[in-house]
């Protein structure tokens, strides 16, 4: 069974505590790239979608609502971005809990999500789970630094080499207060504000 994380954006209140819990981890993630995040999110360029358990950071995806990858931008596809799940967190629900919001608000946005995955193991659990979600690789093979390897290129094996994946989403509904009933939602109509959520991811 999975644990029902709250998910909440981003606030100035989180960003210590998930900068301390990444270097416990000896991980490179330090405060000022949330602060960044949450300027982008102020402006309107990124939201920040933050995970907690009984009021503890578990893990958080961010949407980029024009990519940095050339096709993904050319073709209006809002771009999940930075996804992460602490590992005592992992294989509770709580990644797909985060994927579940973070496609409804594209949802109300665009038709289509993209993400994109690094090709070493680190990455497998992410590539079986954005798989089993009902993502599909978008046709242009292995990327780096938005480009595209032609074929007989030696490439280097790390971080940067990234597979890009795209998903058709279903309209998100928005409750019509005044009639009592649910409408859909324009694609240009979309607040990028998330809410709690009590849903129930799978096991991710």
């Amino acid at each position: 069974m999975g644990i029902i994380p709250s998910i909440q954006n981003l606030r100035e209140s989180d960003i210590q505590p998930i900068a301390d819990a990444f270097a416990r981890l000896g991980w490179r993630k330090p405060a000022s790239l949330y602060q960044g995040y949450l300027a982008e999110q102020e402006d309107g360029e990124r939201v920040v979608l933050v995970a907690s358990v009984e009021h503890i950071f578990a893990g958080y995806v961010t949407i980029c609502w024009e990519s940095p990858y050339p096709f993904f931008w050319q073709a209006g596809i809002p771009e999940i971005v930075d996804f992460n799940v602490l590992p005592k967190f992992r294989r509770q629900g709580i990644g797909s809990c985060l994927l579940d919001e973070a496609e409804s608000l594209i949802a109300t946005r665009a038709a289509v999500a993209g993400i994109g995955v690094g090709m070493t193991a680190d990455y497998g659990a992410a590539q079986i789970l954005y798989v089993k979600r009902g993502y599909i690789p978008d046709g242009r093979g292995l990327i780096r630094d938005g480009q595209a390897i032609p074929h007989g290129t030696p490439i280097l094996m790390d971080d940067h080499l990234v597979l890009y994946f795209t998903k058709k989403l279903v309209p998100t509904p928005e409750i019509n207060l005044d009639h009592g009933h649910a409408k859909e939602v324009t694609p240009s109509l979309g607040s990028g504000q998330a809410t709690s959520t009590t849903r129930r991811g799978q096991q991710a």
